[in-house]
């Protein structure tokens, strides 16, 4: 059966780092850091500075400026963390999740990211949502899996919007309900995250919360390929088996072999769908 060959909805369940540095009034960050903008941030960070304590430990988790140590990053997100910055908080419970820089630790890392997602952090939101969903830190609880999927999600967090979808599609913590699995798979979808466009690919090839459409399905694996997702790849191949010719667009896996940009995949694929539907949403 056509649904089985699909195979199953995914999940996310990786963390989340927050990559953004803060603002800091005496340093205006472009496009890149500089060993000056270091220098000072480390300057501020020794005074005492949250924000400048969070922007080291960021510098020194990705690698920016300084080598990578992440005994340092732990060192300056703890720092931050302690004066209640929320995306301290959020990174150092990742760093007690993977066990970068510091022993690995679920129910720390659960403090941590429990701090910062009650401040509205939507990383840390997700984050605890995977800890509840996984009884990692904390006892199993899908219905608070639920509850901080849902809250990060409405922020426009794409990562939890697609596990919300997940959950809704598997009635994991809230009853079952396609149509919402549908509606939360969208909007992670149209915002490039590739689990979501090949969930949301599968809803349509099965009928699951809309009409089943095996054109709109192969046009949703279509776009979460081109970003080199495989299983999405294969379920195209799958799904095109349905398909006449005159419902293929020529060139396909040669044209879009490549990331296109999102916006511009869209416009493409959107050319592919029978004139009487290409207006409507994908």
């Amino acid at each position: 059966m056509l649904d089985e060959r699909l195979g199953i909805l995914r999940v996310t369940m990786k963390p989340l780092l927050n990559t953004t540095l803060l603002f800091l009034l005496v340093i205006v960050f472009s496009g890149s850091v500089s060993g000056q903008d270091f220098e000072e941030t480390k300057r501020l960070a020794e005074q005492g500075d949250a924000t400048a304590q969070y922007n080291l430990g960021n510098m020194y988790d990705s690698g920016r400026v300084v080598p990578e140590n992440d005994a340092e990053a732990v060192r300056w997100y703890r720092l931050a963390a302690e004066q209640g910055v929320a995306f301290a908080q959020s990174n150092l419970g990742s760093m007690y999740r993977t066990g970068d820089g510091v022993p690995e630790n679920d129910v720390e890392a659960v403090r941590w990211y429990r701090l910062s997602a009650e401040q509205g952090d939507a990383t840390a939101q997700y984050n605890l949502g995977i800890m509840y969903s996984n009884g990692e830190g904390v006892p199993e609880n899908d219905a608070e899996a639920v509850r901080w999927y849902r809250l990060a999600a409405e922020q426009g967090d794409a990562t939890a919007q697609n596990n919300l979808g997940f959950m809704y599609a598997r009635g994991e913590g809230v009853p079952e309900d396609d149509v919402e699995a549908v509606k939360w798979y969208r909007l992670a979808a149209e915002q490039g995250d590739v689990t979501a466009q090949t969930n949301l690919g599968v809803m349509y090839a099965i009928g699951a919360g809309l009409r089943q459409n095996n054109v709109r399905a192969y046009a949703w694996f279509s776009v979460a390929a081109a970003q080199g997702d495989e299983d999405a790849r294969s379920k195209r191949d799958i799904i095109s088996e349905t398909l006449t010719p005159e419902q293929l667009p020529n060139g396909t896996v040669s044209k879009h072999s490549f990331v296109l940009p999102i916006a511009e995949f869209y416009r493409e694929v959107r050319s592919i769908l029978p004139t009487s539907t290409s207006s409507t949403q994908l």
